[in-house]
């Protein structure tokens, strides 16, 4: 019986000095380089595009900032990595970026195999298809033998191809290596629809001098929730990555907002409290201090804050919340509790 009692207090001291985290590797590297590198798309509106002064804007981006905020307590931390999507894993892997917010679809394989690690969802969307509405299409069944701009090495090449298939009808793929050449290609006939993700045409199409000239087919033909990606071997910093999108999300919940802050600090709420970092030590376990999620939510604003300004009401796209809404709102956005 003494070596059971013994043999668990030494058990509870061990999970008791693991509250607070040790650094890993690539957290290292990133602290002693003093900024992060975040390795996104080549350019998509809304997600990740440098403006005519090359600073770089939209939701993907702001998730970056933010991590930099929480990390750092500088949301400017940050160096872009413009990726393509063959790039992309290769990038993290090699430990050219930290992390990548390429708009990438978190799978099986991906997660498992590459030696990658996702660390959430920031954006649930599906892939559809844009063509112009002189082809008198009204569905993308109607699409037999149509050419299609499709990007290679990519979850859409993937689900283009089975969509196909299953609906036994056929299409001549146009490779395309970035929106901005999917634009060239689809507005000079190259190609008669466009397939990624519905989000992405949407905010392209915005771009378009006549954007009602072209329609967003009705069909969603495949699941692609989009995450932030970590190479594997590094806990801590995937848990900061991880654990600073999920303060996005939760403070959208709970309405605090980059306006009332300091209104929400003193709300009684306990889990307001904790993740403002008034009370308790959840900063401590993931290495950081007590108002690193305070300092992300502030670096832009919470979740729905970032998503209107960037792809919502607030921007050209005006792109519907949708299954990114919050739980209470019909959507699947939520976070596991602060406590």
């Amino acid at each position: 019986m003494r070596n059971t009692i013994v043999a668990m207090a030494a058990g509870l001291a061990a999970i008791t000095a693991s509250g607070t985290a040790m650094a890993g590797k690539d957290l290292d590297a990133i602290k002693a380089r003093g900024a992060i590198n975040c390795g996104v798309g080549i350019g998509t509106a809304g997600f990740m595009l440098a403006d005519s002064q090359g600073k770089w804007r939209g939701l993907s981006v702001d998730v970056c900032r933010a991590v930099a905020a929480a990390l750092f307590g500088d949301a400017e931390k940050v160096k872009y990595v413009p990726l393509t999507s063959q790039q992309r894993f290769t990038a993290v892997q090699s430990g050219e970026v930290d992390m990548v917010m390429g708009n990438a679809t978190y799978t099986l394989t991906r997660d498992t195999a590459l030696g990658l690690d996702f660390t959430g969802i920031f954006y649930y969307d599906g892939q559809s298809f844009l063509v112009p509405k002189k082809l008198g299409v009204k569905s993308a069944k109607e699409l037999n033998g149509a050419t299609v701009c499709v990007q290679p090495g990519t979850t859409t090449e993937l689900n283009l191809a089975d969509w196909f298939k299953a609906n036994n009808i056929s299409y001549q793929p146009v490779p395309i290596q970035t929106p901005a050449e999917a634009d060239q290609q689809f507005l000079g006939g190259a190609c008669d629809a466009y397939t990624t993700d519905a989000s992405q045409l949407a905010t392209q199409r915005s771009g378009y001098e006549n954007p009602d000239n072209y329609i967003i087919l009705p069909e969603i033909i495949s699941k692609e929730p989009l995450g932030p990606v970590v190479r594997q071997g590094d806990d801590q910093w995937a848990d900061i990555v991880r654990w600073t999108l999920n303060a996005l999300v939760a403070a959208e919940d709970y309405g605090v907002t980059s306006k009332n802050m300091d209104e929400m600090t003193k709300s009684q709420d306990a889990e307001i409290k904790r993740l403002l970092g008034v009370e308790g030590d959840l900063g401590a376990m993931l290495g950081l201090d007590a108002e690193w999620a305070k300092r992300a939510i502030m670096a832009g604003g919470n979740y729905g804050e970032l998503f209107d300004a960037t792809i919502g009401s607030g921007s050209p796209s005006n792109i519907a919340r949708g299954l990114n809404a919050q739980w209470k709102d019909g959507g699947l956005q939520y976070s596991p509790p602060f406590r």
